[in-house]
């Protein structure tokens, strides 16, 4: 993990937060313009583009903050990366976890941030966004807690 998180960023890896509290995972309905890429609302989880001049933790976090303002962020482990919906993006996986509650930061972006059950998450497939080998890779791994 600490490989992953220690890589610079390049503006295509997209690291990205499964935060788990309580039992429950947090996601959000993300709308996404034409103007930026394409017409599309969709479920997914916190994080984003790196910056070239930060870290991939630091982009990370700064992601999470940006968009639900927890800063009381415990990276545990690295779930895995795959490409990201974007073509050359890679998407880097962590799961992590806080005690903070997710504020909705970006109200242009997102309508709404949400605590789901994990076994809600797992098997509604509203959650699934538009990277399907992502889902697949955060289900296995929520699976096996």
């Amino acid at each position: 993990m600490e490989k992953q998180l220690t890589k610079n960023g390049d503006g295509v890896t997209c690291p990205i937060a499964v935060i788990v509290k309580d039992g429950k995972v947090l996601t959000g309905h993300r709308h996404y313009t034409k103007d930026k890429w394409k017409e599309i609302s969709v479920w997914t989880i916190p994080g984003g583009r790196s910056d070239i001049s930060e870290t991939i933790e630091q982009a990370l976090r700064r992601e999470v903050a940006e968009e639900v303002d927890i800063r009381d962020l415990d990276i545990l482990d690295f779930i895995g990366e795959v490409p990201g919906a974007k073509d050359g993006d890679v998407v880097l996986m962590f799961y992590c976890t806080t005690k903070q509650e997710a504020k909705l930061m970006e109200p242009e972006k997102f309508s709404e941030w949400r605590w789901v059950p994990i076994k809600d998450y797992i098997v509604e497939e509203s959650y699934g966004g538009f990277n399907l080998p992502a889902r697949k890779m955060i289900i296995d791994y929520l699976a096996k807690l």
